[in-house]
C-alpha cells in the first residue's frame, strides 16, 4: 500500500523482519534482538505475517497478524501485534496500519478483524474504540508451571 503516511509491505526477508524489531519492541519489550528473526520465522511457518509501515526509509509501525478460522467464528484476521515507534505515536500511523489490516481482511474474505489487548493498555483500548472496534469477549489464561 502506498499513501501519504508511507508504504506498507510484508516483511519477508530476514533484513525486513529485523527492521521491524524496534517498533515491535515497543509493544513486546521482552523480545531479544538476537533471537527476533528466528522467532518470527518460526511463527511465519504457522501463518504469522508481519506488515511494516515504512516512512522516510524507517519502519515506523508494524502489525503481526494471521488469517484464522475457528468453530466459534467464521474466517477472520487476528492481530497478534500492533505497534508504533514511541517517537512516532499520535501521528496517525496506527490508524493507517489498522485500515490496511481491514482491507487485507476484506481481500482474504474474512468476516471479522479480531485482537486481544492487555487490561493495562487503556490508551490502546481508546484507540481501538475510536477506530470502530468493540470489546466482544473476555480472554482468560492460566500460567502453567
Amino acid at each position: 500500500m502506498n499513501g501519504a503516511a508511507g508504504v506498507i509491505d510484508l516483511a519477508v526477508t530476514d533484513a525486513q523482519v529485523e527492521a521491524c524489531y524496534p517498533a515491535l519492541r515497543e509493544l513486546r519489550p521482552h523480545l531479544d534482538a538476537r533471537s527476533f528473526v528466528r522467532i518470527v520465522r518460526e511463527m511465519q511457518r504457522d501463518g504469522y505475517q508481519l506488515a511494516a509501515l515504512i516512512v522516510g526509509g524507517q519502519v515506523t509501525a508494524v502489525a503481526g497478524f494471521r488469517i484464522k478460522r475457528t468453530l466459534f467464528c467464521d474466517k477472520f484476521l487476528y492481530v497478534d501485534d500492533l505497534a508504533t515507534l514511541s517517537t512516532e505515536q499520535s501521528k496517525g500511523y496506527g490508524k493507517v496500519v489498522l485500515d490496511w489490516l481491514r482491507e487485507r481482511a476484506r481481500a482474504e474474505n474474512c468476516a471479522e478483524l479480531r485482537l486481544d489487548s492487555g487490561l493495562q493498555r487503556t490508551d490502546a483500548h481508546r484507540f481501538y474504540q475510536r477506530n470502530g472496534l468493540e470489546s466482544g469477549a473476555f480472554h482468560f489464561r492460566q500460567i502453567l508451571d
